[in-house]
């Protein structure tokens, strides 16, 4: 993985065997990116570390002279039960590993074992501490109702609270370096809220963004990973990657929902392995900054019809924000209108007009489909036209009413559709309404029966059995 810890978050190696702590720092170095380590080969100095460090997690010996792995571990959890402790001992005893995970231990692992399964083990510690700091600081600020740093938010225009609940979940994820997904639809802002993000994260390297939809395979690779001299025709010289570039910082790959199959594993390798190889290179280097996607697609439905891994899903979902869409946020409207009057007309070098009291009230009969960019481009455009001291509701009446027209007659067409039943009658039972919505889906989807069990949330056998209910003849 990339640097696993928080900046301050330490690990502490304890062993009375001088080399094996050296061998174990250049191991977590190399292969975990773990480089806030601190060692301790006196048993005796261990709990007076703990009063002068910020240690997460401590790798503990269990035989040692003067005090014992275990009357340590009896000791941290008793007076340090937020640190994570693995024991890690000479000796494959099921008895010893029992009862040191009964007091308290997150894991336990021979020295001689594997080495790979010892870091996989370091960097899930890593990830349980992470997570719960995240909770902790996150259950804070929603008691307070309070934000820490208001003023990394005040580029994203909004009083909502759906938007402050985000801006909260932002800030006590921002310190993490676990990937990190945010969705909604176009014109919602992500891109807004990953610079939130890279800005709250006070990491020292740049935020570095690309949006990788229609990148083939090859450029995606060349973009990200960089190349070596002679890697391919008309290499002439190596350059550095987008990942080199953001080193110390943080990667933004915009629009990932439109990412090809073939560059989808490269990324996922990229993110379990913290390591990639520059085109042309055999030698690997580590990603040393933190990964921010976006998307508006709905990737749980590209799963399911094969376009998406679920693999990388969920290796990208750690962290997780939804920008709700700016029909769900009406109250919003005001702000961003006399906002974006004010932007445009600086732009343009015109006075902020004035404008109708009905406005705000036509916006807000509007879906807004295009979000809050639309919003952006219906009031820049007015202000362009605008001639008069108050602004004039034609640009905004010829684009909503049109839209407004449309969804009226489309609901229509889509309410004939539906399948009805008598009012003044009898109710119908449930296996009738049941009927009903198998056979409204079956329009809906044109027969194919395969689509009419998604729309019905069901799997294809279950709509199958269904139909020989209803259908007892055919």
């Amino acid at each position: 993985m990339n640097q696993t810890l928080y900046p301050e978050f330490g690990v502490l190696l304890v062993d009375d065997e001088a080399s094996f702590l050296r061998s174990l720092s250049i191991t977590l170095e190399r292969s975990g990116g773990i480089t806030h380590i601190h060692r301790c080969n006196d048993s005796r100095e261990v709990m007076g570390i703990l009063e002068c460090e910020h240690i997460g997690l401590i790798l503990l010996d269990l035989t040692m002279p003067h005090l014992s792995g275990q009357q340590l571990l009896e000791l941290i959890t008793e007076q340090y039960p937020d640190i994570s402790v693995i024991i890690i001992s000479g000796l494959n005893q099921i008895e010893s590993a029992v009862t040191c995970l009964q007091q308290g231990a997150f894991d336990y692992f021979v020295k001689t074992s594997e080495e790979g399964r010892l870091i996989e083990g370091i960097k899930r510690a890593i990830r349980m501490q992470e997570m719960r700091r995240e909770n902790l600081a996150l259950g804070q600020r929603i008691l307070n109702n309070s934000l820490e740093s208001p003023h990394v938010f005040e580029p994203i225009i909004s009083r909502s609270h759906q938007m402050r609940a985000v801006f909260q979940y932002l800030e006590s994820v921002a310190p993490s370096n676990q990937p990190l997904l945010i969705c909604g639809e176009s014109g919602t802002g992500k891109e807004l809220l990953a610079k939130a993000a890279h800005q709250l994260s006070k990491r020292s390297g740049p935020l570095v963004s690309v949006n990788v939809a229609g990148l083939d395979d090859n450029v995606f690779a060349d973009t990200l990973f960089g190349h070596q001299r002679g890697a391919f025709t008309g290499a002439e010289r190596s350059r550095a990657g987008l990942i080199e570039e953001a080193a110390g910082g943080t990667l933004f790959l915009d629009e990932i929902g439109d990412l090809s199959m073939a560059s989808q594993v490269k990324l996922l390798r990229l993110l379990q392995e913290g390591e990639y190889y520059p085109l042309g290179s055999d030698r690997p280097k580590r990603i040393r900054a933190r990964v921010i996607v976006a998307t508006h697609q709905e990737l749980q439905q590209r799963q399911a019809d094969g376009s998406f891994r679920r693999d990388l899903y969920y290796r990208l979902c750690t962290h997780k924000i939804h920008i709700p869409p700016l029909r769900q946020r009406k109250d919003d409207l005001p702000l961003l209108l006399d906002h974006f009057l004010a932007q445009a007309a600086a732009e343009i070098g015109k006075p902020v007009p004035g404008y109708p009291p009905e406005l705000p009230l036509l916006l807000s009969n509007y879906h807004f489909p295009g979000n809050i960019r639309e919003l952006r481009a219906l009031i820049f455009d007015a202000v362009t036209q605008h001639r008069s001291h108050l602004l004039s509701m034609e640009v905004f009446r010829q684009v909503i009413g049109q839209n407004i027209e449309t969804n009226e007659s489309t609901r229509g067409q889509h309410s004939e559709s539906l399948a009805t039943f008598n009012p003044e009658g009898p109710l119908p039972t449930l296996a009738q309404m049941d009927n009903l919505l198998v056979e409204e889906a079956l329009k809906r989807a044109d027969n194919n029966q395969s689509l009419a069990a998604r729309l019905l949330g069901i799997s294809q056998p279950a709509l199958s059995k269904r139909l020989k209910k209803s259908r007892p003849g055919e």
